[in-house]
């Protein structure tokens, strides 16, 4: 047993973070458990279209709004594989619920769905994850390596790739420009 479960929480990389996939990042926790955890930056755009994925794996979009939206950075692990972080839950070959209003999709069936018109109101999609071994995240955290707060979709989806990492300190009532990169110690 766990003693934290942080699915559906964001990590908000601290200011000391040097490695360079995580410094200044926030990574959305899809999965949480004692073999480990999986988890989606969720503030890194990278400079590949929706349009430029679908013609890749020759799906037509005709949809020039969709067409336009930026992939992310998810993560170092599996960057040649996409992942669909959307809302609401849906009924695709391969989803894993997160929350009451997410889900992560990995199939193929939910990109055809989206092309159609037919897929989830809001999504963000990444190429790779980051991933973690049993313990791995919760020693990063004991190291001040990242702060923990709840998740909501707003930040995911209603607020632009450069607000999102604000947006989550902001649950916490803090600033980004304030947090020091030493630990303290009373």
């Amino acid at each position: 047993m766990l003693p934290v479960n942080l699915t559906n929480h964001f990590l908000i990389a601290m200011p000391g973070m040097v490695d360079p996939y995580f410094s200044k990042t926030l990574t959305f926790i899809c999965e949480h458990n004692d073999k480990g955890a999986l988890g989606l930056v969720v503030n890194k755009p990278i400079d590949v279209t929706l349009g430029n994925l679908f013609e890749q794996v020759e799906i037509p979009l005709d949809d020039q709004a969709l067409s336009a939206q930026s992939l992310y950075f998810g993560g170092p692990v599996q960057v040649d594989r996409g992942f669909v972080l959307h809302e609401p839950h849906g009924v695709w070959s391969s989803s894993l619920k997160v929350g009451p209003h997410l889900a992560l999709t990995t199939s193929k069936d939910i990109l055809e769905a989206m092309a159609k018109g037919e897929g989830p109101r809001r999504q963000l999609i990444t190429l790779g994850y980051a991933g973690w071994s049993a313990g791995q995240l919760e020693e990063e955290i004991k190291k001040n390596g990242w702060l923990t707060v709840e998740a909501d979709p707003e930040t995911i989806f209603g607020l632009s790739a450069e607000a999102r990492l604000e947006g989550a300190m902001a649950k916490l009532g803090l600033n980004f420009g304030n947090l020091s990169d030493q630990a303290g110690h009373a």
